[in-house]
């Protein structure tokens, strides 16, 4: 007494099943060991499970609007991609089930899917393949097809370089204000070398290696934490995301050794650089007054 639209996917013996298997979340997939068997078989996502009330091993009547004609399958899988548009819209069934419903020769289908082993080079790619094609098809990559995920993408990367120079400014500010304390608190001893001859700039190298001292023994601990959970993180899936909103149900996790050194080297290089400033205070400390002050 439930209905819901779909589209069915067909899928062949040579498919990759790596993603659809890391995406499992009850069940397998589908076993093209039967040629007969594997007709009925299909997986269904989560949410298309939710709504409709199906389990694994539930029997269902798919209505196809050629001619609306009806088959019978069984769920041997659900799955869960995590990207809403997805889940809702794809069951993965037989390529040999639907090239039987369409009346197609053995060797006829819908599509073929590419996948690109370097995501960054994926136009370029789709443009190899369009200038190979003839004109009667079109090559569409996952940009065209769910723009509305990659915009949003494109908006949480503009949300990252503002949260790290939100970061880095409030870093700046914490580092001055300890160093200008620093120097407040050693005037007496600034007028002590200055008057035994000490210059101006020995008396700051002095300070700004304290203030690398500190920045860098911060930038262990902040490493140690940050990879350690985001470790954990990685290994566990222990905060979850709501799909609905996000297009994944968890926080994921992708480590760059590059990235995370270009990081600390520029955070401590701009950190030492802008201490450089309030350094000079030493310049203005008079050595007589400084002996006094206390």
């Amino acid at each position: 007494n439930e209905i819901d639209g779909v589209v069915l996917k067909g899928v062949d013996k040579n498919y990759d099943w790596t993603f659809f298997k890391k995406s499992l979340v009850a069940g397998k997939v589908i076993d093209f060991s039967d040629t007969l068997a594997v007709q009925r078989q299909i997986m269904i996502s989560q949410q298309t499970a939710d709504r409709l009330k199906l389990k694994v091993g539930d029997k269902l009547i798919m209505y196809f609007v050629q001619e609306m004609r009806k088959r019978p399958f069984i769920i041997t899988g659900i799955y869960s991609s995590g990207v809403s548009e997805v889940d809702q819209t794809y069951v993965i069934g037989a390529m040999s089930l639907i090239q039987r419903l369409n009346n197609w020769k053995p060797n006829q289908i819908g599509g073929y899917e590419l996948r690109v082993t370097d995501f960054e080079q994926l136009n370029e790619i789709a443009h190899g393949v369009d200038e190979i094609l003839p004109n009667t098809l079109k090559a569409y990559t996952v940009k065209q097809n769910y723009p509305t995920i990659f915009e949003w993408l494109g908006l949480l990367d503009t949300n990252t370089v503002v949260m790290l120079s939100l970061m880095l400014i409030v870093a700046v500010i914490n580092m001055i204000s300890a160093l200008l304390i620093m120097i407040l608190e050693r005037t007496s001893m600034i007028g002590m070398f200055k008057a035994m001859g000490a210059t101006n700039w020995s008396i700051q190298n002095i300070f700004l290696n304290s203030a690398f001292y500190l920045i860098g023994f911060g930038l262990v601990l902040g490493n140690l934490l940050g990879y350690g959970v985001g470790l954990l993180q990685d290994k566990t899936h222990l905060f979850k995301l709501d799909p609905e909103s996000y297009y994944m149900n968890f926080v994921p996790i992708q480590f760059s050794w590059v990235d995370g050194i270009l990081l600390n080297l520029g955070t401590l290089a701009i950190c030492l650089l802008v201490l450089v400033i309030p350094s000079t205070l030493v310049s203005k400390i008079s050595p007589v007054r400084a002996i006094r002050f206390k």
